[in-house]
Formats: structure tokens, C-alpha cells, sequence
């Protein structure tokens, strides 16, 4: 029998509800296979990684009461970090296959997004080119819904819950005064607008909101966008527009770029495009008393666990526990995929995506499903949406407050 290896996981990028139900599916599976002797897990991501911050996880998790703490907290129980590796920085990659050594790590997981699966797809092609017999394997995870080759990524249901329970809330909450008014809610989505678009599930819940969706795959314009919002107010009298934080003019410019100098992969810091709407309201719709609130969700939509979906979590829990099984049959240079089979009933299947046609690309909101005036979302769009954000779940509670699973993160091995 071939020697056993250990296997070593980290997180990386943004928060969400259900990115820790994935690392307790590739504990799970770990802990279970012949081939794999410990399970441990990164501090921070790759930043932590290259910093020897390493601990071991078949250590601290033990219990089925662990794993189910674990499965429904949100946010990184490993930490995250964003840190880029340059193609040719052959000295990093070395560094990294030196530490996967040390730790006779056969078996390495990145739990993340697009950047994330960049530097799983970078690092796959080295230990290949190098003859190193260690095997990278990506576990997807952001609420942008982006990555291609993926029906939706495990993340994405349990913040599109939030956004929309949110937006019927604060419709609720704006319509009880007779003066008119106009809520304007950001909702994060820098290039792809699949959280925003979400919003439309609110009206499942009998309200109208949100009556106006504008999403970064369709140029704003001021000026529709002022007189879309006139007629509905003098219509309705009270309005809530759903926007991504990312929407461009026509000339490429985003609204809301705050000026701030782009991180390691590239990324502008983006915040504020409500404010920037709302003043809009503000100087051009000459309504009598309205009443204009602008509402940042920021990362409230991230890690909203008591919104969580229980499709969500059971998904990204499969896609952990799948990552395991590709690894321990030799699949490198992978990243797991969801495959939608039916709506209804809902059925999706699991599979394997190249890496090299994940990375680096994103997948935005198709043209037809967005309505030709660009302001809503059709109905393709809410078939898509509604099964991602059923099922209750049910985490353990104490002192009437949800209990989280929480790792030793200074306990370094």
C-alpha cells in the first residue's frame, strides 16, 4: 500500500454562509480516506501558507457536534487573505512545493473565487511542469456567482436569500408613511450582476420591490434612470431600485469608483454608488416630500447565516467532499463543478472543471435574461434563481444566539 500523505486545505477571498460547509465536506472525506493521514489547514491562505502558519485540523475537530458547528458558521473558520502569484515568480512556487513537503502534504485545496482559482490553476501547472507528485485541486466558492463552467458556485443562494428578504424588508419599511418614497439599495457585483439581479425574488414575498434593477452588464444612463424613476413614484409612491455596485456608463466609467488604487489582482475599491443615485433622486425627481434613503448592504450580504439556504449548504458541502474523492483519484489542476439536470423537481449533478478555463474569466448575466430596457430581469432568471435559495436550516443555538465553530488559529504545528 502506498504511503499515506496528508492533505492540507486553506480559504481565500470573501466572506459567505456557506464556504465552511465546504471545508467540513473535505474534512469529512479526508478523515475517511486510506490515503490520506492528516488533515490540516492554512491560516490565512496562501499569505499564511508561505508564512509556515500552518495547523492541524484532525486535531481540533473531532466530534459529530464539531462538524456540525462547523458546516453552519459562516465567514473563513481558516482565515482568508488575497494574495496574487506572478506567473513567472518561480522562487514563490518553490517556496510553496518546499513547505507541501515539510508538511508531506500530498493533497493541497484552495477554497475561493476567481482569484482564488487562479492561483490553484498557476500552481497545478508548476507541480506538473516540475514532476512533483503533489496534487492541487480547486473548491468553489463566491456569492458573485462568476466562475465559469458552473451552474452557480456554493455561496452565491445564501446571500441572493439575504439580498432578497432584505429588499421585501425595506420596501415594507419605506411604504408606511403616506409621503413618497425612494429607497435605493447597493448590492455587491463588480462586473457581474447575479447578486443584484436576486433582488427580483423579493416579490415572491408579495411586495412589488424592487420595481427598478440595474445590473453592470447594461450601461447606466442618467438620464433614463431619473425619468424611470419620476413615472414609478408618481405611479406607486413608493419605489426601491436594486443596483450593483458596479454599474458603467456607456463610456466604460463606474459610477461609484472611489479613486483608491487597485489591489494585487487588479480590482478598483468600488462603495457608494447609492449615495451617488440617491443624489440623483435628489436634484432631478421634483416630487413633493419624497423621501430618498440610500442603503449599502456592504458585507452584511456575505456571512448572513440566519438567511443561509440549505441548497446552498449542502451543495458547498458536496463540492468540499468531491474535491477529496477528484484528489485521491489523481484529478489535478481541477476545480469541482455543480451541473443543474432539472428545475423541477431540482436536480444538479457534480463534476470537474479545467482550471485553465475557470481562471481568469467571469461569468456574467445572460443579455436575454434581462429585460430590453435593461431595468429587470425576466423570467429565465427567476426559474434559475428560485431553487438556490430553498430549504431551512437548522444550526445549534445557545442563550437564544447561533453558536459557531471556531479553530485554535494560533495552535501552529
Amino acid at each position: 500500500m502506498a504511503e499515506k500523505r496528508n492533505m492540507l486545505i486553506a480559504q481565500s477571498g470573501g466572506p459567505s454562509s456557506a464556504i465552511n460547509a465546504s471545508i467540513a465536506g473535505a474534512i469529512m472525506r479526508g478523515m475517511a480516506s486510506t490515503k490520506i493521514d492528516q488533515v490540516l489547514g492554512a491560516v490565512n491562505g496562501m499569505q499564511g501558507f508561505l508564512d509556515r502558519k500552518i495547523i492541524s485540523i484532525s486535531d481540533q475537530i473531532k466530534t459529530s457536534e464539531d462538524f456540525k458547528l462547523l458546516y453552519h458558521s459562516p465567514a473563513h473558520a481558516l482565515g482568508s487573505s488575497r494574495y496574487k502569484i506572478k506567473s513567472d515568480d518561480t522562487d514563490t512556487y518553490k517556496r510553496i512545493v518546499e513547505i507541501l513537503k515539510e508538511y508531506k502534504v500530498g493533497y493541497f485545496f484552495y477554497n475561493g473565487g476567481n482569484d482564488s482559482m487562479d492561483t490553484v490553476d498557476k500552481l497545478a501547472a508548476y507541480l506538473k511542469e516540475t514532476g512533483e507528485d503533489i496534487i492541487a485541486v480547486g473548491i468553489p466558492k463566491t456569492i458573485d456567482n462568476d466562475l465559469e463552467l458552473t451552474d452557480h458556485t456554493p455561496g452565491f443562494g445564501s446571500a441572493a436569500r439575504y439580498v432578497a428578504t432584505s429588499v421585501a424588508e425595506l420596501y415594507l419599511d419605506t411604504c408606511v408613511y403616506p409621503v413618497p418614497g425612494c429607497t435605493i439599495v447597493e448590492i455587491m457585483g463588480r462586473n457581474a450582476g447575479w447578486l443584484t439581479a436576486a433582488s427580483a425574488l423579493a416579490r415572491d414575498s408579495g411586495v412589488p420591490a424592487p420595481q427598478l434593477i440595474y445590473l453592470p452588464e447594461v450601461a447606466f444612463d442618467k438620464g433614463s434612470f431619473i425619468n424611470d424613476v419620476k413615472a414609478l413614484i408618481e405611479k406607486e409612491n413608493h419605489i426601491v431600485v436594486a443596483v450593483s455596485e458596479g454599474i458603467r456608463t456607456k463610456e466604460g466609467e463606474y459610477l461609484a469608483d472611489t479613486g483608491a488604487e487597485a489591489d494585487m489582482f487588479g480590482h478598483k475599491t468600488l462603495g457608494g454608488v447609492a449615495t451617488v443615485l440617491e443624489q440623483l433622486v435628489k436634484n432631478n425627481v421634483k416630487v413633493p416630500k419624497l423621501k430618498t434613503r440610500a442603503i449599502q448592504l456592504s458585507t452584511l450580504q456575505r456571512a448572513a447565516a440566519h438567511c443561509a439556504s440549505l441548497t446552498d449548504l449542502e451543495e458547498a458541502y458536496q463540492c468540499g467532499y468531491r474535491a477529496v474523492e477528484a484528489a485521491v483519484n489523481r484529478m489535478s489542476g481541477v476545480m469541482i463543478t455543480i451541473k443543474r439536470v432539472s428545475n423541477v423537481p431540482y436536480i444538479v449533478r457534480y463534476d470537474v472543471g479545467d482550471l485553465s478555463e475557470i481562471a481568469n474569466k467571469e461569468k456574467k448575466v445572460p443579455d436575454e435574461w434581462i429585460t430590453k430596457d435593461g431595468t429587470d430581469v425576466g423570467d429565465d432568471m427567476m426559474t434559475y434563481l428560485r431553487p438556490l435559495v430553498t430549504g431551512e436550516t437548522a444550526g445549534t443555538q445557545a442563550k437564544g444566539l447561533p453558536r459557531y465553530f471556531r479553530f485554535d488559529l494560533n495552535k501552529l504545528i
